[in-house]
């Protein structure tokens, strides 16, 4: 979990965003083949990268889980792994997180995330014959 290759992929992401925006301004949302390509290598590499260092962190089992929430909820799992990738890089996990403790760790932030809710009912009043 090196802080300089975090740092690379966040200076490339900011100039990949800084880039789009000055040609959106420019262009209209036109780019060019190329910028494309290099837009998708760079975001394919990021995904591996991600990928790789999730792999050293979580043990297997703990990974199959993560894929199964992928497939019914994207966002959430995205955000489990940003809170594996950042505790790992602070130095907060010191061995592969288990299928045990990554279930504790969703049940933290379910805890933390979940939303109420509220039914109201409305009655409509009689109408009275006088």
């Amino acid at each position: 979990m090196a802080d300089p290759e975090l740092e690379a992929i966040r200076q490339r992401r900011m100039q990949e965003l800084m880039a789009r925006q000055g040609m959106q301004g420019k262009q209209g949302n036109q780019q060019n083949p190329e910028q494309e390509k290099q837009q998708e290598d760079a975001k394919r590499e990021a995904d591996e990268r991600r990928q790789m260092m999730l792999s050293q962190v979580l043990s297997s089992q703990a990974r199959e889980r993560i894929a199964r929430i992928a497939l019914v909820k994207p966002e959430k799992a995205r955000g489990v792994e940003d809170v594996i990738l950042r505790a790992a890089q602070m130095g907060q996990i010191v061995e592969k997180v288990s299928e045990e403790r990554l279930i504790t760790l969703l049940e933290q932030i379910n805890s933390q995330t979940t939303k109420q809710t509220k039914v109201t009912y409305q009655r409509r009043r009689g109408v009275d014959d006088d």
